[in-house]
């Protein structure tokens, strides 16, 4: 029974997106592993982007410093 975890920032992730990556996981675990679909468990969390981190700092400052491109 795969689990998969997937964390992604709080920045307008819609249902359809958030949809394709449970069935786009369901299927990579599937076709590698042959993992039947029935029991594979994928959960989105959506962290604030306050609580998210690159090279040492939150991801607003990391952003402003890098000219936004991350």
């Amino acid at each position: 029974m795969p689990y998969v975890n997937i964390r992604v920032t709080d920045e307008g992730v819609t249902d359809t997106q958030k949809a394709a990556l449970i069935h786009g996981v369901t299927e990579l675990l599937r076709q590698v592993l042959d993992k039947d679909p029935a029991t594979t468990h994928v959960v989105i969390d959506e962290v604030p982007l306050a609580n998210w981190g690159v090279a040492g700092l939150p991801v607003p400052r990391y952003r402003a410093r890098d000219g936004g491109s991350s």
